[in-house]
Protein backbone atom coordinates (compact mmCIF):
# COMPACT_ATOMS: atom_id res chain seq x y z
CA UNK A 1 0.00 0.00 0.00
CA UNK A 2 1.07 3.58 -0.63
CA UNK A 3 1.98 6.01 2.13
CA UNK A 4 -1.22 7.94 1.43
CA UNK A 5 -3.33 4.82 1.97
CA UNK A 6 -1.58 4.02 5.24
CA UNK A 7 -2.06 7.55 6.53
CA UNK A 8 -5.75 7.45 5.56
CA UNK A 9 -6.23 4.17 7.45
CA UNK A 10 -4.39 5.54 10.48
CA UNK A 11 -6.54 8.69 10.42
CA UNK A 12 -9.75 6.63 10.23
CA UNK A 13 -8.58 4.43 13.10
CA UNK A 14 -7.79 7.33 15.44
CA UNK A 15 -11.07 9.02 14.47
CA UNK A 16 -12.87 5.87 15.57
CA UNK A 17 -10.93 5.92 18.85
CA UNK A 18 -11.92 9.55 19.36
CA UNK A 19 -15.59 8.65 18.84
CA UNK A 20 -15.22 5.93 21.46
CA UNK A 21 -14.09 8.54 23.97
CA UNK A 22 -10.34 7.98 23.97
CA UNK A 23 -8.61 11.13 25.34
CA UNK A 24 -7.55 13.65 22.70
CA UNK A 25 -3.93 13.41 23.84
CA UNK A 26 -3.77 9.69 23.08
CA UNK A 27 -5.64 10.09 19.79
CA UNK A 28 -3.13 12.69 18.55
CA UNK A 29 -0.19 10.65 19.91
CA UNK A 30 -1.33 7.49 18.12
CA UNK A 31 -1.71 9.43 14.88
CA UNK A 32 1.72 11.03 15.26
CA UNK A 33 3.43 7.71 16.01
CA UNK A 34 1.70 5.93 13.12
CA UNK A 35 2.50 8.68 10.62
CA UNK A 36 6.09 8.84 11.87
CA UNK A 37 6.60 5.21 10.97
CA UNK A 38 4.98 5.70 7.56
CA UNK A 39 7.19 8.74 6.81
CA UNK A 40 10.33 7.01 8.06
CA UNK A 41 10.77 9.26 11.10
CA UNK A 42 12.27 7.73 14.22
CA UNK A 43 10.68 7.91 17.67
CA UNK A 44 13.90 9.62 18.78
CA UNK A 45 12.89 12.53 16.57
CA UNK A 46 9.50 12.76 18.25
CA UNK A 47 11.07 12.66 21.71
CA UNK A 48 13.55 15.38 20.80
CA UNK A 49 10.78 17.60 19.42
CA UNK A 50 8.64 17.08 22.53
CA UNK A 51 11.52 18.16 24.75
CA UNK A 52 12.38 21.09 22.50
CA UNK A 53 8.88 22.55 22.89
CA UNK A 54 9.42 23.15 26.60
CA UNK A 55 13.11 24.03 26.38
CA UNK A 56 12.20 27.16 24.40
CA UNK A 57 8.83 27.82 25.98
CA UNK A 58 9.49 30.27 28.84
CA UNK A 59 6.13 31.92 28.12
CA UNK A 60 4.40 28.59 28.77
CA UNK A 61 5.42 28.82 32.44
CA UNK A 62 2.53 31.26 32.88
CA UNK A 63 0.05 28.49 32.08
CA UNK A 64 0.38 26.36 35.27
CA UNK A 65 0.62 29.53 37.38
CA UNK A 66 -2.67 30.95 36.09
CA UNK A 67 -4.31 27.54 36.55
CA UNK A 68 -3.10 27.58 40.15
CA UNK A 69 -4.43 31.14 40.54
CA UNK A 70 -7.91 29.96 39.56
CA UNK A 71 -7.85 27.19 42.16
CA UNK A 72 -6.55 29.55 44.86
CA UNK A 73 -9.22 32.20 44.36
CA UNK A 74 -11.90 29.52 44.34
CA UNK A 75 -10.65 27.86 47.51
CA UNK A 76 -10.12 31.17 49.33
CA UNK A 77 -13.68 32.37 48.74
CA UNK A 78 -12.71 35.31 46.51
CA UNK A 79 -14.77 33.87 43.64
CA UNK A 80 -17.87 33.76 45.87
CA UNK A 81 -17.42 37.42 46.81
CA UNK A 82 -17.17 38.39 43.13
CA UNK A 83 -20.38 36.52 42.30
CA UNK A 84 -22.18 38.18 45.23
CA UNK A 85 -21.19 41.59 43.87
CA UNK A 86 -22.43 40.70 40.37
CA UNK A 87 -25.78 39.57 41.78
CA UNK A 88 -26.16 42.77 43.81
CA UNK A 89 -25.70 44.77 40.60
CA UNK A 90 -28.01 42.70 38.37
CA UNK A 91 -30.48 40.93 40.66
CA UNK A 92 -33.17 43.59 40.12
CA UNK A 93 -33.51 42.57 36.46
CA UNK A 94 -35.55 39.61 35.22
CA UNK A 95 -33.00 36.81 34.99
CA UNK A 96 -30.66 38.83 37.19
CA UNK A 97 -29.09 35.84 38.93
CA UNK A 98 -28.33 34.16 35.60
CA UNK A 99 -26.93 37.42 34.25
CA UNK A 100 -24.90 37.77 37.44
CA UNK A 101 -23.44 34.29 36.91
CA UNK A 102 -22.27 35.41 33.45
CA UNK A 103 -20.77 38.55 34.98
CA UNK A 104 -19.09 36.43 37.65
CA UNK A 105 -17.63 34.27 34.87
CA UNK A 106 -16.09 37.39 33.37
CA UNK A 107 -14.63 38.49 36.71
CA UNK A 108 -13.30 35.00 37.46
CA UNK A 109 -11.80 34.76 33.97
CA UNK A 110 -9.94 38.02 34.61
CA UNK A 111 -7.90 36.19 37.24
CA UNK A 112 -7.80 32.53 36.20
CA UNK A 113 -7.49 32.50 32.37
CA UNK A 114 -9.17 29.11 31.99
CA UNK A 115 -12.52 28.21 30.42
CA UNK A 116 -13.00 24.91 32.22
CA UNK A 117 -12.03 26.38 35.61
CA UNK A 118 -14.48 29.26 35.06
CA UNK A 119 -17.34 26.91 34.13
CA UNK A 120 -16.63 24.50 36.98
CA UNK A 121 -16.25 27.18 39.66
CA UNK A 122 -19.22 29.38 38.77
CA UNK A 123 -21.39 26.40 37.85
CA UNK A 124 -20.82 24.61 41.14
CA UNK A 125 -21.46 27.81 43.13
CA UNK A 126 -24.45 29.35 41.35
CA UNK A 127 -26.29 26.47 39.66
CA UNK A 128 -27.98 25.36 42.93
CA UNK A 129 -28.87 29.00 43.68
CA UNK A 130 -30.40 29.45 40.23
CA UNK A 131 -32.48 26.29 40.52
CA UNK A 132 -33.76 27.42 43.94
CA UNK A 133 -34.46 30.83 42.39
CA UNK A 134 -36.91 29.41 39.87
CA UNK A 135 -34.69 28.84 36.83
CA UNK A 136 -34.86 25.70 34.71
CA UNK A 137 -31.96 23.45 35.71
CA UNK A 138 -30.99 22.88 32.08
CA UNK A 139 -30.85 26.60 31.37
CA UNK A 140 -28.86 27.15 34.57
CA UNK A 141 -26.25 24.58 33.56
CA UNK A 142 -26.11 25.93 29.99
CA UNK A 143 -25.53 29.43 31.39
CA UNK A 144 -22.48 28.25 33.33
CA UNK A 145 -21.15 26.50 30.22
CA UNK A 146 -21.65 29.58 28.04
CA UNK A 147 -20.13 31.91 30.62
CA UNK A 148 -16.99 29.81 30.66
CA UNK A 149 -16.26 30.69 27.02
CA UNK A 150 -14.82 34.06 28.09
CA UNK A 151 -12.23 32.26 30.22
CA UNK A 152 -9.77 32.18 27.30
CA UNK A 153 -10.54 35.68 25.98
CA UNK A 154 -10.55 38.03 28.98
CA UNK A 155 -6.91 38.38 30.10
CA UNK A 156 -5.02 36.63 31.49
CA UNK A 157 -5.63 33.80 29.05
CA UNK A 158 -3.86 30.46 28.85
CA UNK A 159 -4.66 30.02 25.16
CA UNK A 160 -3.38 33.54 24.31
CA UNK A 161 -0.09 32.47 25.88
CA UNK A 162 0.03 29.43 23.61
CA UNK A 163 -0.94 31.50 20.55
CA UNK A 164 1.70 34.12 21.27
CA UNK A 165 4.30 31.40 21.78
CA UNK A 166 3.45 29.76 18.46
CA UNK A 167 3.16 32.92 16.37
CA UNK A 168 5.96 34.91 18.05
CA UNK A 169 3.61 37.74 19.08
CA UNK A 170 3.89 39.80 22.30
CA UNK A 171 1.67 38.05 24.80
CA UNK A 172 1.06 41.31 26.65
CA UNK A 173 -0.40 42.79 23.43
CA UNK A 174 -2.65 39.76 23.00
CA UNK A 175 -3.87 40.09 26.58
CA UNK A 176 -4.77 43.75 26.14
CA UNK A 177 -6.46 43.02 22.79
CA UNK A 178 -8.79 40.52 24.48
CA UNK A 179 -10.23 42.97 27.04
CA UNK A 180 -12.98 44.67 25.00
CA UNK A 181 -13.99 41.58 22.95
CA UNK A 182 -14.24 39.55 26.17
CA UNK A 183 -16.41 42.23 27.79
CA UNK A 184 -18.63 42.31 24.70
CA UNK A 185 -19.04 38.53 24.87
CA UNK A 186 -20.28 38.82 28.45
CA UNK A 187 -22.68 41.67 27.58
CA UNK A 188 -23.98 39.83 24.51
CA UNK A 189 -24.70 36.68 26.52
CA UNK A 190 -26.35 38.73 29.28
CA UNK A 191 -28.66 40.30 26.71
CA UNK A 192 -29.60 36.86 25.36
CA UNK A 193 -30.11 35.64 28.93
CA UNK A 194 -32.38 38.58 29.75
CA UNK A 195 -34.56 37.94 26.67
CA UNK A 196 -34.92 34.21 27.44
CA UNK A 197 -35.75 34.86 31.10
CA UNK A 198 -38.28 37.57 30.17
CA UNK A 199 -40.04 35.15 27.83
CA UNK A 200 -40.12 32.33 30.40
CA UNK A 201 -40.59 34.43 33.53
CA UNK A 202 -37.60 32.85 35.25
CA UNK A 203 -35.91 34.24 38.35
CA UNK A 204 -36.93 36.19 41.42
CA UNK A 205 -36.18 39.89 41.60
CA UNK A 206 -34.35 41.65 44.38
CA UNK A 207 -34.51 45.41 44.92
CA UNK A 208 -31.69 47.54 43.56
CA UNK A 209 -29.95 48.84 46.67
CA UNK A 210 -26.87 51.03 46.54
CA UNK A 211 -25.94 49.92 50.04
CA UNK A 212 -25.94 46.26 48.98
CA UNK A 213 -23.81 46.99 45.91
CA UNK A 214 -21.28 48.95 47.97
CA UNK A 215 -21.18 46.29 50.68
CA UNK A 216 -20.63 43.37 48.29
CA UNK A 217 -18.19 45.42 46.21
CA UNK A 218 -16.22 46.23 49.36
CA UNK A 219 -16.29 42.56 50.30
CA UNK A 220 -14.87 41.60 46.90
CA UNK A 221 -11.93 44.01 47.13
CA UNK A 222 -9.36 41.23 47.09
CA UNK A 223 -10.70 39.97 43.76
CA UNK A 224 -10.72 43.45 42.24
CA UNK A 225 -7.20 44.04 43.50
CA UNK A 226 -5.98 40.80 41.87
CA UNK A 227 -7.63 41.74 38.56
CA UNK A 228 -6.18 45.24 38.68
CA UNK A 229 -2.74 43.92 39.60
CA UNK A 230 -2.59 41.65 36.54
CA UNK A 231 -3.96 44.19 34.07
CA UNK A 232 -1.90 47.09 35.43
CA UNK A 233 1.35 45.11 35.39
CA UNK A 234 0.89 43.78 31.87
CA UNK A 235 -0.55 46.97 30.37
CA UNK A 236 2.20 49.19 31.76
CA UNK A 237 4.95 46.69 31.02
CA UNK A 238 6.01 46.41 34.67
CA UNK A 239 6.20 42.66 34.30
CA UNK A 240 5.75 40.02 31.61
CA UNK A 241 2.71 37.69 31.53
CA UNK A 242 4.81 34.95 33.13
CA UNK A 243 5.92 37.30 35.89
CA UNK A 244 2.33 38.52 36.26
CA UNK A 245 1.23 34.93 36.81
CA UNK A 246 3.85 34.46 39.54
CA UNK A 247 2.92 37.74 41.23
CA UNK A 248 -0.78 36.82 41.19
CA UNK A 249 -0.13 33.39 42.67
CA UNK A 250 1.94 34.98 45.44
CA UNK A 251 -0.79 37.52 46.16
CA UNK A 252 -3.51 34.85 46.28
CA UNK A 253 -1.49 32.68 48.67
CA UNK A 254 -0.80 35.62 50.98
CA UNK A 255 -4.43 36.78 50.83
CA UNK A 256 -5.79 33.28 51.43
CA UNK A 257 -3.57 32.43 54.40
CA UNK A 258 -3.85 35.91 55.95
CA UNK A 259 -7.66 35.77 55.63
CA UNK A 260 -7.74 32.38 57.35
CA UNK A 261 -5.66 33.74 60.24
CA UNK A 262 -7.79 36.87 60.60
CA UNK A 263 -11.01 34.88 60.34
CA UNK A 264 -9.80 32.55 63.09
CA UNK A 265 -8.95 35.53 65.31
CA UNK A 266 -12.38 37.07 64.72
CA UNK A 267 -14.13 33.86 65.70
CA UNK A 268 -12.16 33.68 68.94
CA UNK A 269 -12.67 37.34 69.92
CA UNK A 270 -15.80 37.35 72.03
CA UNK A 271 -15.34 40.99 73.10
CA UNK A 272 -16.12 42.41 69.66
CA UNK A 273 -19.62 43.66 68.88
CA UNK A 274 -21.68 42.21 66.05
CA UNK A 275 -21.18 45.38 63.99
CA UNK A 276 -17.41 45.24 64.42
CA UNK A 277 -17.30 41.59 63.42
CA UNK A 278 -19.55 42.19 60.42
CA UNK A 279 -17.35 45.06 59.22
CA UNK A 280 -14.16 43.05 59.74
CA UNK A 281 -15.54 39.99 57.97
CA UNK A 282 -16.11 42.10 54.84
CA UNK A 283 -12.39 42.76 54.72
CA UNK A 284 -11.35 39.12 54.70
CA UNK A 285 -12.51 36.02 52.85
CA UNK A 286 -12.74 32.48 54.22
CA UNK A 287 -9.17 31.75 53.18
CA UNK A 288 -7.29 28.47 53.49
CA UNK A 289 -4.71 27.02 55.81
CA UNK A 290 -1.04 26.67 54.84
CA UNK A 291 -1.52 22.91 55.01
CA UNK A 292 -4.13 23.05 52.22
CA UNK A 293 -1.75 24.67 49.74
CA UNK A 294 -0.09 21.37 48.68
CA UNK A 295 -3.46 19.79 47.84
CA UNK A 296 -4.54 22.89 45.89
CA UNK A 297 -1.23 22.88 44.03
CA UNK A 298 -1.57 19.17 43.28
CA UNK A 299 -4.98 19.71 41.69
CA UNK A 300 -3.56 22.47 39.49
CA UNK A 301 -0.61 20.24 38.61
CA UNK A 302 -3.00 17.52 37.46
CA UNK A 303 -4.68 19.94 35.02
CA UNK A 304 -1.28 21.18 33.83
CA UNK A 305 -0.22 17.57 33.38
CA UNK A 306 -3.09 17.17 30.93
CA UNK A 307 -2.53 20.39 28.98
CA UNK A 308 1.28 20.45 28.71
CA UNK A 309 1.69 17.07 26.92
CA UNK A 310 -1.19 18.03 24.63
CA UNK A 311 0.63 21.21 23.61
CA UNK A 312 3.84 19.30 22.97
CA UNK A 313 2.31 16.46 20.95
CA UNK A 314 0.20 18.93 18.95
CA UNK A 315 3.35 20.79 17.91
CA UNK A 316 4.79 17.51 16.59
CA UNK A 317 1.47 16.86 14.82
CA UNK A 318 1.76 20.28 13.19
CA UNK A 319 5.21 19.36 11.87
CA UNK A 320 3.97 16.10 10.38
CA UNK A 321 1.04 17.90 8.75
CA UNK A 322 3.59 20.26 7.24
CA UNK A 323 5.57 17.31 5.83
CA UNK A 324 2.34 15.90 4.36
CA UNK A 325 1.60 19.21 2.66
CA UNK A 326 -1.58 19.92 4.63
CA UNK A 327 -0.57 23.52 5.24
CA UNK A 328 -0.12 24.12 1.51
CA UNK A 329 -3.50 22.55 0.70
CA UNK A 330 -5.42 24.55 3.30
CA UNK A 331 -3.40 27.65 2.51
CA UNK A 332 -4.11 27.38 -1.21
CA UNK A 333 -7.82 26.87 -0.53
CA UNK A 334 -8.10 29.91 1.76
CA UNK A 335 -5.90 32.13 -0.43
CA UNK A 336 -7.95 31.17 -3.47
CA UNK A 337 -11.07 32.62 -1.88
CA UNK A 338 -10.00 36.15 -2.83
CA UNK A 339 -9.34 39.32 -0.86
CA UNK A 340 -9.52 40.58 2.72
CA UNK A 341 -13.07 39.66 3.71
CA UNK A 342 -13.19 36.41 1.77
CA UNK A 343 -10.02 35.15 3.48
CA UNK A 344 -11.21 36.42 6.85
CA UNK A 345 -14.64 34.77 6.71
CA UNK A 346 -13.28 31.53 5.23
CA UNK A 347 -10.80 31.34 8.11
CA UNK A 348 -13.64 31.94 10.57
CA UNK A 349 -15.69 29.10 9.06
CA UNK A 350 -12.72 26.73 9.29
CA UNK A 351 -12.08 27.67 12.93
CA UNK A 352 -15.78 27.32 13.83
CA UNK A 353 -16.19 23.83 12.40
CA UNK A 354 -12.82 22.70 13.77
CA UNK A 355 -13.93 23.88 17.21
CA UNK A 356 -16.96 21.64 16.98
CA UNK A 357 -14.80 18.50 17.01
CA UNK A 358 -11.54 19.57 18.69
CA UNK A 359 -10.53 21.44 21.85
CA UNK A 360 -9.22 24.98 21.39
CA UNK A 361 -5.64 23.95 22.09
CA UNK A 362 -5.14 21.57 19.13
CA UNK A 363 -7.26 23.90 16.95
CA UNK A 364 -4.87 26.74 17.78
CA UNK A 365 -1.69 24.74 17.41
CA UNK A 366 -2.72 23.13 14.13
CA UNK A 367 -4.56 25.97 12.35
CA UNK A 368 -3.04 29.22 13.63
CA UNK A 369 0.34 28.72 11.88
CA UNK A 370 -1.55 28.04 8.64
CA UNK A 371 -4.25 30.71 8.71
CA UNK A 372 -2.49 33.60 10.44
CA UNK A 373 0.18 34.17 7.73
CA UNK A 374 -2.49 34.05 5.01
CA UNK A 375 -4.62 36.59 6.87
CA UNK A 376 -1.57 38.83 7.34
CA UNK A 377 -0.83 38.62 3.60
CA UNK A 378 -4.19 40.22 2.78
CA UNK A 379 -3.80 42.96 5.37
CA UNK A 380 -5.35 41.57 8.56
CA UNK A 381 -3.49 42.82 11.62
CA UNK A 382 -1.82 39.79 13.36
CA UNK A 383 -3.07 40.83 16.83
CA UNK A 384 -6.58 41.45 15.50
CA UNK A 385 -6.57 38.06 13.79
CA UNK A 386 -5.46 36.37 17.01
CA UNK A 387 -8.58 37.72 18.75
CA UNK A 388 -10.83 36.70 15.85
CA UNK A 389 -9.28 33.23 15.83
CA UNK A 390 -9.59 32.65 19.56
CA UNK A 391 -13.09 34.08 19.94
CA UNK A 392 -14.13 31.58 17.27
CA UNK A 393 -12.27 28.79 19.06
CA UNK A 394 -13.97 29.72 22.35
CA UNK A 395 -17.42 29.32 20.76
CA UNK A 396 -16.47 25.69 20.17
CA UNK A 397 -16.67 25.13 23.93
CA UNK A 398 -20.48 25.03 23.67
CA UNK A 399 -20.94 23.48 20.22
CA UNK A 400 -21.57 19.73 19.92
CA UNK A 401 -20.31 17.11 19.43
CA UNK A 402 -17.26 18.13 21.48
CA UNK A 403 -18.32 21.16 23.52
CA UNK A 404 -15.87 20.84 26.42
CA UNK A 405 -17.73 23.35 28.64
CA UNK A 406 -20.93 21.38 28.19
CA UNK A 407 -19.23 18.30 29.58
CA UNK A 408 -17.77 20.31 32.47
CA UNK A 409 -21.13 21.92 33.26
CA UNK A 410 -22.83 18.55 33.07
CA UNK A 411 -20.29 17.09 35.47
CA UNK A 412 -20.60 19.82 38.13
CA UNK A 413 -24.40 20.22 37.91
CA UNK A 414 -25.55 16.65 37.24
CA UNK A 415 -27.63 17.71 34.21
CA UNK A 416 -27.12 15.27 31.29
CA UNK A 417 -25.07 16.62 28.37
CA UNK A 418 -27.75 16.30 25.71
CA UNK A 419 -30.34 18.10 27.85
CA UNK A 420 -28.17 21.24 27.80
CA UNK A 421 -27.94 21.63 24.04
CA UNK A 422 -31.31 23.33 23.48
CA UNK A 423 -30.52 26.06 25.99
CA UNK A 424 -27.14 26.91 24.51
CA UNK A 425 -28.71 28.16 21.26
CA UNK A 426 -29.46 31.74 22.47
CA UNK A 427 -25.91 32.03 23.78
CA UNK A 428 -24.48 30.70 20.51
CA UNK A 429 -26.41 33.31 18.56
CA UNK A 430 -25.15 36.07 20.85
CA UNK A 431 -21.53 34.88 20.68
CA UNK A 432 -21.53 34.53 16.91
CA UNK A 433 -22.96 38.05 16.65
CA UNK A 434 -20.18 39.44 18.84
CA UNK A 435 -17.62 37.41 16.85
CA UNK A 436 -18.62 39.05 13.57
CA UNK A 437 -18.69 42.47 15.24
CA UNK A 438 -15.10 41.96 16.44
CA UNK A 439 -14.04 40.70 13.01
CA UNK A 440 -15.53 43.71 11.23
CA UNK A 441 -14.31 46.28 13.76
CA UNK A 442 -10.54 45.96 14.30
CA UNK A 443 -10.50 48.84 16.79
CA UNK A 444 -12.35 46.68 19.32
CA UNK A 445 -9.18 44.59 19.60
CA UNK A 446 -6.53 47.20 18.85
CA UNK A 447 -7.65 50.49 20.41
CA UNK A 448 -6.31 49.72 23.92
CA UNK A 449 -2.85 48.67 22.77
CA UNK A 450 -0.25 51.16 24.08
CA UNK A 451 1.59 51.18 20.74
CA UNK A 452 -1.51 51.97 18.64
Amino acid sequence: MTDGTWITLISLAVTFLFMLGVPVLLVIAYWVIGCSFVLGLTLDNMGAELLNVFNKGFALLAMPLFILTGDLINKSGIARRLSDFAYACLGWLRGGLAMASLGACGLFAAISGSNSATTATIGSMLHPEMVKGGYDERFSAATAAAGGTVGIIIPPSIIFIVYGFLMNLPISDLFVAGILPGALMVIGMQLACWIVCRINGWGYLIPLQLNRILKTGFGAWLGFFAIGLVLWGIYTGKFSPTEAAGVTVGFCIIAGVASWILSSVLRMRSDKTWEEKSYAEMLVVEGFTPWQIPSITMRSAEITGILAPLIAISVVMQQILSLLGAQEVIGAFVTGMGGYYAVLFTSMVIVFFSGMVLESLPVTIILAPILAPIAASVGVDPVHFSVIFLVGASIGFITPPYGLNLYVASGVTGVPYFRLLKYTVPYLIALVGVWFLVALTPDLALMLLPSR
